[in-house]
């Protein structure tokens, strides 16, 4: 009897849980006529991460602060394609590590259009045939993706999020892992799973692809063959998983960008990044980077590029702790100007741990 009861209130639980989700849906959709009428865009990753942190700190339990994001982000996401029928595009093809990191932010009910190139995203973005774009920028082990960071030299875009996401490599098959004499993939992933070939398949014979996605797709077509790719493309490609997390290094991240038309507004936990060219003289880059030092601003990242207009020049992008909208941003941006050549805030968004 104690049972039926508490599956009773169990059931009672459930139903106000519809409603109240409901009648959440019924705010947003309301949200929503009102930033069509002021212009604004739905997706706002600083309001989605202050709603996660508030959620986390208010949880009292039992229920587990990562099991409690999980659901909000569910919740986040589909009141996001109640909002706007958004059009995201990102490199691929389907199943690629870009599209895991579209779906992670996006969800499932967005539309997810994949392109060909990092060119072409920026274009789609610029043009506004599409809401947003997503390519990845660095792989914790491998390095940054130089051609994304090109593109923001003479874009116009902005970063409105980050994402990184855990970088798992899967070898998956029709056959055997004994009957392997063939390897699609990635350089990059080719290059990340290095030691585990050499140890278990020494003799395979390593054929690079444009994609993890493509890798599968070629493995699929031909017996004795295997490919390096996500979980996903097993599934997609309907192969077997003939071994599981064969990656070197099993703290493998790689970080993708979110890019859009407008800035971020401010979640309380947030990143910039900047580019910068100097003027040429002894002490400069030193000279440049003592106004982060001035305001106590934390550098995460200093990557330089050559300009490709003249030898020897170079471009610095530069990520730190802090939104552009802060006081002490402010501040050191302008200190920072001043002794610039060009100076562009290329986006300020919520910090991903």
């Amino acid at each position: 009897m104690e049972l039926k009861n508490i599956r009773k209130e169990i059931d009672e639980i459930d139903s106000r849980l519809m409603n109240l989700l409901n009648e959440r849906a019924k705010k947003v959709l309301k949200i929503a006529k009102i930033k069509e009428k002021e212009g604004k865009n739905p997706y706002s990753p600083g309001r989605e991460k202050r709603i996660l942190k508030k959620a986390i700190e208010e949880n009292k339990g039992p229920l587990p602060a990562e099991t409690l994001k999980e659901v909000f982000q569910l919740i986040l996401k589909t009141s996001l394609s109640l909002e706007k029928e958004l059009r995201i595009v990102y490199l691929g093809p389907e199943a690629t590590f870009t599209h895991l990191a579209a779906l992670k932010t996006f969800g499932e009910r967005t539309e997810l259009i994949p392109l060909k190139s990092i060119n072409t995203i920026f274009t789609e973005v610029e043009k506004k045939k599409a809401d947003y774009g997503v390519v990845p920028v660095e792989n914790s082990t491998e390095g940054v993706i130089t051609h994304t960071l090109d593109m923001f030299v003479d874009s116009d875009l902005k970063i409105c999020a980050e994402v990184i996401l855990e970088i798992t490599h899967y070898l998956m098959g029709r056959g055997s892992i004994k009957g392997v004499k063939k390897v699609y993939s990635h350089p990059q992933a080719f290059a990340q799973c290095q030691g585990w070939l050499e140890e278990n398949l020494p003799e395979a014979k390593l054929i690079e692809t444009e994609s993890t996605a493509q890798a599968a797709c070629a493995a699929a077509k031909e017996t004795g063959s295997a490919a390096i790719a996500s979980e996903i493309a097993a599934s997609l490609y309907k192969l077997k998983i003939l071994a599981s997390r064969i990656e070197d290094n099993p703290n493998n991240y790689t970080r993708f960008f979110v890019i859009g038309r407008e800035y971020t507004e401010k979640s309380g936990e947030d990143k910039t990044s900047i580019i910068f060219s100097i003027k040429d003289r002894v002490g400069a880059l030193y000279n440049m980077l003592s106004p982060f030092e001035k305001y106590k601003i934390n550098l995460t990242k200093i990557e330089s590029r050559p300009t490709k207009k003249k030898p020897w020049e170079y471009i610095f992008f530069v990520d730190f702790i802090g939104h552009k909208d802060e006081e002490r941003v402010k501040k050191a941006l302008l200190e920072l100007e001043k002794e610039c050549l060009f100076l562009k805030i290329l986006g300020s968004y919520p910090l991903e741990k």
